[in-house]
């Protein structure tokens, strides 16, 4: 038996068989409880950890169907429809769950109806039952109202009037059940009846594409993992090229005849459709994760998806058949340091639109394509168009990621560049500048709005030494409360 807190009070919140011939009930305080039979067993109640194996059920669920929702906290929601064949039928179907769920140590009750408010309440009323199409009315008429999955406070308000089960309530009339009871009523009686769709939303997206294979023998190993991959990228390879498509989003799901599930994903620069290089970059995740994929007993069922697809480019050969794509050799190496270390193992630099240096250069997953935004169109009055310039921006070699603050004691001029500066306790004498390149922030961004901390008026400094450095003074003269600050950006060499 298991407790939670409510209120102020420690309550039963779940059964076993016995505890329930005891004549104990969910929600009786455990003070209670104790008075009745002092020698009952009372486990606290860890809801995350019921949350995570009702999540890894629905995982191993997903070999029968890739519709598989949660239904509150102890209950899923299979969506069969077009699968039963697979199985052999229906009942054969509900056989191997109730079987395999059986061996797993799991006590679960199912029912396989039309509609999913039928199949609720044949799973939790009437046992292991198939209801065939239009017996839904027959099903629901003698069982109680809670079979209707509706709120406990219109159940009570149903039974104070002497409507105690769901037959009941579907002879009165309906005109007078909207009034009192409101529409939430109608609304589930119609669709436990099929009068009104009712939508299972899955816990996972659905692949596209996806094929799987049944073993007749587990697998352990990981090198029949790795070629059970590459079979089953072949047979993705025809349904790819018929789409036109390649896939960006491969999954490798390992099905443990114990019941655990082994999700695999990897991602690909560009649409691959090529089995040798799909088994390439899963040997390379495979290699990652041995130490995490526990294969127990063995896997008997494999199944690669394709989560994501792209249009497929179709490569010219030259007279002798060879394609040339000098990126693809790149693209391949990235996607299987990728697969191996993670996507961010491998980054690119991308140019964005900024003034400022340091804004002006980000980094991305290789995989990522930057989105390019265009910034709002300043107002201008002025409608002649400004003379074309060329301006040769000399840029460091290395650029520091944030500006390192120096001191600067003397300059030559307000502004002018330095005589000398100290970076990091050393005093550096300056003997060539070049500038000042005014540079400021972008004027739609917040920290353009004080023109004064945003300028910045960069120097190219060599000292005696020959090493170049690039300096910006933050502000400007001649403003008492806030006096320009000095900072080191990069340098050339």
């Amino acid at each position: 038996m298991m407790s939670h807190r409510q209120g102020n009070a420690q309550r039963i919140s779940a059964l076993d068989e016995r505890a329930e011939t005891l004549h104990l009930k969910r929600g009786m305080g455990i003070a209670d409880a104790r008075a009745m039979h002092p020698s009952i067993d009372i486990v606290e109640a860890d809801p995350e950890a019921d949350r995570r194996l009702l999540e890894g059920l629905a995982d191993w669920c997903d070999r029968y169907t890739p519709l598989v929702a949660l239904d509150g906290s102890d209950g899923l929601f299979l969506d069969v429809t077009g699968c039963t064949h697979l199985f052999g039928g229906e009942r054969a179907m509900l056989d191997d769950i109730l079987s395999r769920f059986f061996h797993q140590g799991f006590d679960v009750r199912a029912g396989l109806a039309a509609t999913p408010g039928a199949a609720w309440a044949a799973a939790r009323f009437s046992g292991d039952r198939i209801v065939a199409g239009g017996e839904e009315e027959a099903l629901l008429a003698p069982l109680p109202l809670a079979a209707l999955r509706i709120e406990p406070a219109i159940r009570d308000s149903l039974e104070s009037v002497g409507l105690r089960t769901a037959g009941a309530v579907m002879a009165a009339p309906r005109a007078p059940l909207a009034r009192r009871f409101g529409a939430s009523l109608l609304l589930r009686l119609d669709q436990a009846l099929g009068r009104l769709d009712e939508a299972v939303s899955p816990r996972l997206p659905i692949a596209p594409l996806s094929v799987e294979r049944h073993l007749a023998e587990p697998v352990t190993l990981t090198e029949e993992i790795e070629r059970l991959v590459g079979m089953l990228a072949t047979t993705l390879k025809s349904d790819l090229e018929r789409r036109g498509e390649g896939a960006r989003t491969l999954a490798l799901l390992l099905f443990r005849v114990d019941g655990a599930v082994s999700r695999i994903a990897l991602g690909t620069s560009r649409p691959m459709r090529e089995p040798l290089l799909i088994q390439k970059l899963f040997h390379e995740r495979l290699a990652a994760l041995e130490q995490d994929i526990d294969a127990g007993y063995g896997f008997d069922l494999v199944r690669l998806s394709v989560l994501a697809t792209a249009a497929f480019d179709m490569q010219q050969a030259d007279l002798a058949g060879d394609v040339t794509d000098d990126g693809a050799d790149i693209a391949l190496f990235a996607d299987r340091i990728r697969a191996r270390l993670g996507d961010g193992a491998v980054l690119k630099p991308v140019v964005v639109e900024s003034h400022l240096p340091e804004h002006a250069v980000a980094t991305i997953p290789f995989t990522e394509v930057l989105r390019k935004t265009t910034p709002p169109k300043k107002p201008d009055k002025i409608t002649t168009p400004a003379p074309t310039t060329v301006f040769r921006r000399e840029r460091p070699i290395r650029l520091f990621r944030s500006p390192e603050p120096v001191e600067v004691p003397a300059t030559e001029m307000p502004e002018g560049p330095p005589l000398n500066f100290r970076w990091r306790r050393a005093l550096y004498r300056v003997t060539r500048a070049e500038g000042p390149e005014r540079i400021a922030a972008e004027w739609w961004r917040e920290a353009a709005s004080d023109p004064v901390t945003s300028t910045r008026d960069y120097f190219r400094i060599e000292d005696t030494d020959g090493r170049r450095y690039w300096l910006y003074r933050q502000g400007l003269y001649g403003n008492p409360q806030v006096p320009p600050r000095w900072f080191l950006h990069g340098v050339f060499a």
